[in-house]
């Protein structure tokens, strides 16, 4: 068990109503979840007026919770501003988002890499100097052909995947827990493997 360690949870997404249940505000989602769970509110608290942020704690384990309110391709400036306020290494950072190139009902966590495209982890890697930082990736399948990839993440899940919606964001949010309670490798071991199927 990972003692005295202060954890911060990043959920990336669009701020405003406009984009609450897309594809894109998955980490908005999880985030969300891990809050209600932990019965922890997300508010602005000064000096940092483009942030929601949320304490709490499961089996001796701190964790920040951030949502960023800028849009997704400015995350980074606020977050990093915030982890230096709290010295926060990037290394102690877990940010979870959509990706299309996994599979709606899947969940993949890695312990670093590039953006993959994706415009909120680039602008986090840009800010930070780096990518060395845990991802919780939200598997959001890809557009159809005649769909660009903008409009698909910007899209609402379909009638099939709102019905499993929920126990895709409750699974991950089990994973934001046991990365902060067990480590990267279990969290792995447990969660990568699995997919959450549409029942036919």
């Amino acid at each position: 068990m990972q003692q005295n360690r202060l954890w911060m949870v990043v959920g990336l997404g669009n701020p405003g109503d406009a984009y609450a249940k897309t594809r894109h505000n998955a980490g908005f989602m999880v985030v969300d979840e891990v809050a209600g769970s932990f019965s922890t509110f997300l508010k602005k608290r000064k000096p940092f007026p483009n942030l929601l942020l949320g304490h709490g704690s499961t089996r001796g384990i701190d964790f920040i919770l951030v949502k960023p309110m800028t849009f997704m391709n400015r995350s980074g400036p606020s977050v990093k501003k915030y982890a230096e306020a709290l010295s926060i290494s990037f290394k102690d950072m877990l940010v979870v988002h959509d990706d299309i190139d996994l599979a709606f009902g899947r969940l993949k966590i890695k312990e670093k890499g590039g953006d993959g495209g994706h415009k909120g982890i680039r602008s986090l890697i840009d800010a930070f100097g780096g990518g060395d930082f845990v991802r919780l990736r939200i598997g959001v399948g890809r557009p159809e052909a005649e769909i660009s990839v903008t409009d698909h993440v910007l899209s609402r899940f379909n009638t099939d995947e709102k019905g499993v919606l929920k126990q895709v964001i409750t699974t991950a949010q089990d994973a934001v827990v046991t990365i902060l309670c067990n480590g990267t490798k279990e969290g792995m071991n447990k969660f990568n493997s699995r997919r959450i199927v549409i029942s036919s």
